[in-house]
This record gives C-alpha cells, structure tokens and sequence, in this order.
C-alpha cells in the first residue's frame, strides 16, 4: 500500500469545490437552510480522535518505553482510516472553501450567520486532513537497521522480514 499521494488530495478538494460552487449557483442559496453546526463538530471529533490514534500507534511502533504491544492488524485498520479520512477532508475542505467564497459575495443575512460554520469546517476538515496523514505516517514500520536485533518475526509490525 502507497502512501496518499498530496496531488489525489489537492485535486479531490478542487472538484469539490468546484461541484460545491456548481450546486450553489444552480439552486441559489436563498433555497438552502442554515447551515448546521452537526458534520462540523463529527469531523472536529474525527480529527482529535485519529491525532491520539496517531500518538499512541506512534509510540507503539517505535516501542518506546511503557508501550504495548502493537496489534498488526489494528495498524492495518489506522491506515485504512487514515486514507478515507485524508480524502473526505480534503472533499470537505474544497466544499467548505467554495461555500465560504459564494457566501462572502453574498450580502443577505442568512449568508453572514453562515460564514462562522463554513469557516469552521474549512479549518477542521483542514485538521483532518493533517491528523489523517499524520495517523498514516506513525503506521510505517522503522527500517531494520533501527530495530533489536533480538526481535523474532513475530513481534513486528505487518510480518516484515
């Protein structure tokens, strides 16, 4: 499995923001409600989440001193989240982005109680983006040369050999 390539995400957030802003301007914002505080708050909780995940399988890996062990297949499991979460913040950021522009050029009232939300999930799903890729980045296992010699094959991390 690679590591998730930064131009999948830049582009993913592109098309967002560009479907975001095609959605807008089709149906006009005058017809969408409030904007909810809810996928905000999921994805801020997201974020926190897969940042202790990240210190902890971090420590894990590298075997520091009073770590547990590290189960293989939960590290496997880390990174599967790590790379749907990278994107869907990514998504989430160029949508945010893009309501957050068609909301400036916007003079109503409704528009201006809604920037605080957008600006909100501009910055999270900016956080899930990097406690994702951080959370993908403590998952590798350290090359040979850093490990004990005494391990068996057993103990490390995806069976390396």
């Amino acid at each position: 499995m690679r590591p998730t390539s930064v131009s999948v995400l830049i582009v993913a957030a592109l098309a967002a923001a560009a479907v975001g802003w095609l959605m807008l301007s089709i149906f006009k914002y005058s017809l969408v409600p409030l904007l909810p505080w809810s996928p905000v708050v999921v994805l801020a909780g997201l974020a926190a989440v897969e940042g202790v995940l990240a210190q902890n399988t971090s420590a894990r890996i590298q075997r520091k001193p009073g770590a547990a062990r590290v189960d293989p297949l939960a590290v496997a499991r880390y990174v599967a989240l790590a790379k749907a979460s990278s994107v869907v913040g990514a998504l989430w950021v160029g949508y945010s982005a893009s309501l957050l522009t068609w909301l400036v050029t916007e003079t109503t009232q409704e528009a201006r109680d809604d920037r605080p939300v957008a600006i909100a999930g501009l910055v999270v799903g900016a956080l899930l983006v990097a406690a994702a890729l951080w959370l993908e980045r403590s998952c590798r296992v350290p090359p040979e040369d850093d490990r004990d010699e005494e391990e068996n094959d057993s103990d490390r991390p995806f069976g390396r050999r």
